[in-house]
């Protein structure tokens, strides 16, 4: 345990404290004295003991400020994390929807070019019939008017 000597509104202290923490007991130290301080200068010598209520009221009305402001801002980051998981949720739904909508694109592309692949077959096999007919027919016609 480490000794801090300070000096509170005139009197000399001894306190004690962790080892390491003599530099943060001293700080703390500061800031309750000017808070006293102000306060004696402001109201004026109410007494040691008033003052020092009044400082002790103030310091945990500062407290109780922070700690309430921490806590509303632990709630909005907790919203900001709902709505950060719901847009996350959104973007991943919207990106399942994309990517079966370009499953569905390439298999009616697929579908599509099979059926131009089977139609061109057709066609191909439509026009040689064709030209086999009328090489049927002019072979026929060919024939018939050389007899």
């Amino acid at each position: 345990m480490a000794n801090v000597s300070i000096k509170f509104n005139g009197k000399e202290f001894l306190l004690s404290c962790e080892d390491g923490q003599e530099e943060h007991l001293e700080d703390l130290l500061i800031q309750i004295n000017q808070k006293f301080n102000n306060l004696k200068n402001d109201l004026g010598n109410l007494g040691e003991n008033k003052l020092l209520l009044i400082t002790a009221v103030k310091v945990m009305d500062e407290y109780y400020e922070t700690k309430k402001k921490v806590e509303q801002k632990k709630d909005e980051l907790k919203n900001l994390s709902n709505k950060f998981k719901e847009l996350k949720s959104l973007i991943y739904e919207y990106r399942d929807k994309k990517e079966m909508e370009i499953k569905e694109l390439n298999e009616n592309h697929l579908k599509l070019k099979n059926e131009i692949d089977e139609n061109q077959k057709n066609y191909e096999k439509l026009i040689d019939e064709a030209a086999n007919e009328i090489s049927s027919f002019v072979e026929k016609a060919n024939l018939e008017n050389l007899s």
